[in-house]
């Protein structure tokens, strides 16, 4: 079966660079930019809104990209939108959020709805990040629910 369906009048818009594992499943309004790479049995569900995924982005096996919907309260939903130079680890659960620059997703995160994760950021392995928070660039962040930890190093921050 092919991993890449439309939904409704949309159709995923995948750059030709792109490593799509055929286990994987994209539907609907979903764009991932160069050299992006979507790794088996992950799932990029764009039905009721957008995701966008910006390039040399990965997303790790059986992780789950979706949205949420646009509606009178809020006319924009909650878009999905993940920067350059993101990895999202194993089985992380990403819902109408957005992602930075250079951001590293540890396994097993969910990250939910606006939440705005900036630019140059670290979430530790099985980190819960609540609706509407914003983790501040240059840190890393860890636990249920994310907190602050310490500034990243030089290293950390080049990853």
């Amino acid at each position: 079966m092919n991993p890449i369906r439309p939904f409704l009048d949309h159709t995923p818009q995948i750059h030709e660079s792109c490593l799509i594992d055929e286990t994987s499943v994209i539907i609907g309004e979903v764009s991932l930019a160069e050299d992006v790479s979507v790794w088996p049995y992950a799932v990029l569900r764009g039905d009721v809104n957008s995701i966008s995924i910006g390039a040399r982005s990965n997303v790790q096996d059986g992780s789950v990209l979706h949205v949420s919907h646009k509606n009178a309260e809020k006319p924009e939903g909650s878009p999905l939108i993940i920067g350059e130079d993101v990895t999202v680890g194993h089985k992380v659960m990403l819902h109408g959020c957005r992602i930075g620059d250079r951001v590293l997703i540890g396994m097993g995160t969910t990250i939910l709805d606006d939440t705005v994760v900036e630019s140059d950021v670290m979430i530790g392995a099985g980190s819960l990040v609540p609706p509407r928070k914003r983790l501040e660039s240059g840190y890393l962040y860890v636990g249920s629910p994310v907190k602050q930890v310490r500034l990243l190093t030089e290293k950390e921050k080049n990853f």
